[in-house]
């Protein structure tokens, strides 16, 4: 089975990307720890000759002692962590004023502050090894958001943010970071299992109805091969000076740098304005 070079800790790890990687990494020879609510179909997923490599671990997202737990069966079975991906997360649809505050809870719960729990959690062990890489999964959304997903986007933009923050705070301490942001991959992210839409729709927002139509017309026919994401994410974890920021997958680049352009222009179009709040301006 070759060399372990690795030990990794996968939240979201029963379906999808989250999955795919799972997979591919132990068939690389790599040792990983992966989290979900859903431990049969985890274990289900992973053939037995996996099981010296592989610790399926059930874990609550919004529970720290779950999280601290599974961290802890961690060190107990590997004795240590080199990658911690978060990777759980799922979209919500709609328009901002259709949105109760408990859908916008949840969305931010498990997109945004469970990975906050998890990377506190990871920390102390990170922090002891002085070495580690947090890979936090956002989403070109994070970036480039589209129409009718204002509020899945803005989760992703913190995430982003607060992998740009950390990557300056942990640097120090020999620990890596990198946000990275996928554009659409052929997993079941489409499909109702990761995806919910508001449950008050106003009838002004039909047009982003729309949208969210098109969106799930491309199920079975998105760009990514989620096959190839562990190798890609292996590349990130062997670098001495990976991307703070990393978009993953030729959409997700095309739409970064359609951002960047307009970015661009409209800084330079404002920038006398912008000027004039200065002392002397």
């Amino acid at each position: 089975m070759g060399t372990v070079n690795k030990v990794w800790y996968i939240t979201g790890a029963s379906k999808g990307m989250g999955l795919s990687l799972v997979q591919n990494l132990l068939n690389q020879g790599h040792q990983v720890v992966a989290t979900s609510r859903k431990l049969t179909v985890l274990k289900n997923a992973v053939d037995p000759v996996f099981d010296s490599f592989f610790l399926p671990v059930e874990v609550d997202l919004g529970d720290e002692d779950s999280i601290a737990r599974s961290f802890k069966l961690a060190i107990e079975k590997f004795g240590r962590i080199d990658v911690v991906v978060n990777n759980a997360g799922y979209g919500t649809g709609g328009a901002l004023e259709e949105l109760s505050g408990k859908e916008i809870g949840e969305n931010f719960d498990v997109n945004f502050f469970a990975v906050i729990r998890v990377i506190q959690k990871a920390l102390p062990y990170l922090r002891a090894q002085q070495s580690g890489h947090i890979m936090n999964i956002s989403s070109i959304a994070g970036f480039a958001p589209g129409t009718g997903w204002s509020v899945y986007a803005a989760a992703k933009f913190a995430v982003s943010g607060l992998s740009e923050a950390l990557a300056n705070d942990l640097k120090p301490l020999g620990i890596q970071v990198t946000a990275v942001s996928p554009g659409w991959f052929r997993t079941s992210f489409a499909t109702a299992e990761s995806i919910v839409f508001s449950e008050n729709q106003l009838q002004e927002y039909d047009y982003i109805r729309e949208f969210h139509a098109k969106f799930n017309a491309m199920n079975g026919n998105q760009l990514g091969n989620p096959e190839k994401v562990a190798d890609v994410l292996i590349q990130l974890a062997e670098s001495e000076n990976p991307p703070v920021n990393f978009f993953m997958g030729s959409d997700a680049c095309q739409r970064a740098e359609n951002k960047i352009k307009i970015l661009s222009e409209e800084m330079e179009s404002w920038k006398s304005l912008s000027g004039i709040t200065d002392f002397g301006g």
